[in-house]
């Protein structure tokens, strides 16, 4: 985990430096999240709807390439009590300008749990995204992005049973 901090902070600072427009922000986004579990799970496994916020860094290397990193924390899972997720998230994607107000990117993303009541979930999350974003003026901005888990959420003790988040947010937000 240090090692994977360690290097975001690396590749942040690096980034920065040859970074020819950088832009700061907050976001807010509605979530759907749900669990794929294998093998299918023998009860109803419904949808959440959660909510996340965070901040952002754009780091713009043209008119057109840019890195943008984030952290933020989400609520995701499933909807029943036990099966509800909540995670400090860094996602970072690698984004491409399509025009003057359309963006789209994917990159990776690693969470922590950020609850300590319940047992049964892993500390440390691994997923991949993609997403759109939609700016409506110089500032303000719309975007929907998709995530899905690269790793069991479930702790080893499960055994025979993985999960594995998928999410859609549907955000907005305010470039600085």
């Amino acid at each position: 985990m240090k090692k994977i901090l360690l290097a975001l902070v690396v590749i942040s600072v690096t980034i920065s430096g040859f970074s020819q427009d950088v832009k700061y922000g907050v976001r807010g986004a509605l979530n759907i999240s749900n669990l794929d579990f294998k093998p299918d799970a023998n009860f109803e496994n419904k949808y959440r709807n959660g909510f996340a916020f965070g901040g952002f860094v754009d780091y713009g290397f043209s008119d057109t390439i840019s890195v943008l990193a984030e952290l933020q924390w989400s609520a995701e899972g499933g909807k029943d009590e036990d099966l509800r997720a909540d995670y400090l998230q860094v996602p970072v994607q690698l984004r491409f300008s399509l025009s003057d107000r359309l963006t789209i990117g994917a990159g990776p993303q690693v969470a922590l749990k950020t609850w300590k009541s319940r047992d049964g979930f892993s500390t440390f999350v691994i997923s991949g995204l993609a997403g759109v974003e939609y700016m409506i003026t110089e500032e303000l901005f719309i975007d929907a992005r998709v995530t899905y888990g690269f790793t069991n959420i479930l702790d080893e003790d499960q055994v025979g049973l993985e999960a594995k988040n998928h999410v859609i947010q549907f955000g907005f937000g305010i470039k600085i």
